[in-house]
């Protein structure tokens, strides 16, 4: 064989050399490496185009190159470019930030506790969970209720909570004290002649049983997603999450909502809590907060929560519980600049407009041979991809389909995320009505690309 510099042989030689293997494939792993961003768009090193149809990871709010943000990093840099919150002490900025965050709260909160990532942000809810309980004289109700298909960080205690096996097997997870319940995806999990509604009552009626099954002075909380985000972009039945406050208040349980994807506008509201009627106890935040420009989280709390831990804290003379980074003054000042676009801007509301487009553009291809369903809400969606509608079974193994149609997107200068056979959309919130169109008919012609190389 004759070495050519730019043959599929020669790449796969380079590939190996780096521990990859026809990475240049669609249908196979391999390295993207991306040099810069304009808007919505990212751009490789070879100079290839994208729409970041993840938003990176869920969480690009304003896009790739927004000034006002560098300037604001640039300016808090040169003023306090580090300061704590440890013994007393504090910084106007995190202030600022802090009194933004319970002000637009979707329900009423007292507290705020800055962290640096969303599974750091549930990690420290599960902690003063525990806090509570045993400052209330409740030392055994400690238990915590997750989901199925739930995804709620990687630290030991939030990939606990998180319900999807490939954060769990070989680390030893999850921990004692964590169950889950099932997932509400209505398509997948419904029996037959089971209307949304049906569906929502035998969710809340499994829960109210696993509750009464481990003892209902064991329970401390239940935490959950607006919208399930890496778990494959589940929606909840209507009447889910109504039912499931119900059961939770029989008990006297708390709820965290983990809106680490749905909060600052993902769904069309400001919060996912504001798009179900959800009222919880804590909410924990992060990604779109600061645009991921910078490392920043928060979990805000209610006084029901605050009140016992402030009371134990007290009495022991500390709450030894913090970060160094926590609260850090530079993210602080990009999360309250992202949070003044998205407000000036009407980017909620806009994202609602434009993801409407985006929700009826992808149902248009529902009679589509390789899409068994349509799911979203806002600006978040997935196809989930079929190889026999009528199944509702897609290629073996699980998750060959969505590779080869991810991998065809990205080759048609998209870049999505497949979850299995689910294939996500979550574009940042600045995306035009026109950028949308474009982003449908590349989808479209990625199916149908799909769909002939699976016929030949």
């Amino acid at each position: 064989m004759t070495y050519q510099p730019n043959s599929p042989e020669a790449r796969d030689i380079a590939y190996h050399l780096h521990g990859y293997t026809n990475a240049r494939r669609h249908d196979e792993v391999g390295p993207l490496v991306i040099d810069h961003g304009e808007g919505i768009h990212v751009v490789d090193i070879h100079g290839n185009r994208y729409i970041e149809a993840m938003a990176g990871l869920w969480s690009v709010a304003l896009g790739f190159s927004e000034k006002r943000l560098v300037d604001a990093a640039t300016k808090q840099l040169s003023k306090l470019p580090f300061y704590h919150s440890f013994t007393h002490k504090s910084h106007g900025t995190i202030i600022d930030l802090a009194e933004k965050l319970v002000t637009i709260a979707p329900v009423p909160m007292s507290k705020v506790f800055f962290t640096n990532s969303g599974s750091e942000a549930n990690d420290t809810a599960m902690k003063l969970i525990w806090y509570r309980s045993n400052a209330l004289g409740q030392p055994q109700k400690k238990k915590i209720i997750s989901r199925l298909r739930g995804y709620h960080g990687v630290t030991i205690a939030s990939a606990s909570l998180t319900g999807l096996p490939n954060n769990h097997r070989s680390f030893d997870l999850p921990i004692a004290g964590v169950l889950h319940t099932g997932s509400p995806h209505y398509w997948k999990e419904h029996r037959p002649d089971e209307s949304e509604e049906d569906f929502a009552t035998r969710l809340a009626s499994e829960l109210d049983q696993l509750i009464q099954a481990e003892g209902p002075d064991t329970i401390a909380a239940f935490i959950g997603e607006p919208v399930m985000g890496a778990g494959g972009v589940v929606v909840p039945p209507r009447t889910y999450w109504q039912k499931v406050q119900a059961v939770l208040k029989k008990y006297d349980i708390l709820l965290i909502a983990d809106e680490v994807i749905c909060g600052f506008g993902r769904t069309g509201k400001m919060f996912g809590s504001e798009t179900y009627g959800i009222e919880p106890d804590m909410m924990t935040l992060s990604k779109q907060l600061s645009s991921s420009y910078l490392p920043i989280s928060a979990l805000m709390i209610n006084d029901r929560v605050f009140q016992p831990i402030a009371d134990e804290s007290n009495k022991i003379g500390t709450l030894g519980h913090g970060f160094t980074a926590g609260g850090h003054p530079v993210p602080a000042a990009v999360a309250l600049e992202t949070i003044k676009i998205i407000e000036e801007r009407g980017l909620v509301a806009h994202a609602a407009e434009v993801g409407a487009r985006l929700q009826t553009g992808l149902r248009r291809l529902t009679d589509h041979p390789l899409v068994g369903e349509v799911r979203g809400v806002g600006l978040i969606a997935a196809i989930e991809l079929v190889a026999d509608a009528a199944k509702r079974s897609a290629l073996d193994p699980v998750g060959k389909l969505g590779t080869l149609v991810n991998g065809i997107l990205q080759k048609n200068g998209v870049i999505s995320r497949n979850m299995g056979d689910a294939l996500a959309f979550c574009p940042p919130l600045i995306i035009t009505a026109a950028e949308v169109d474009d982003l449908l008919a590349r989808i479209a012609r990625s199916l149908d690309e799909a769909r002939a190389e699976i016929g030949a």
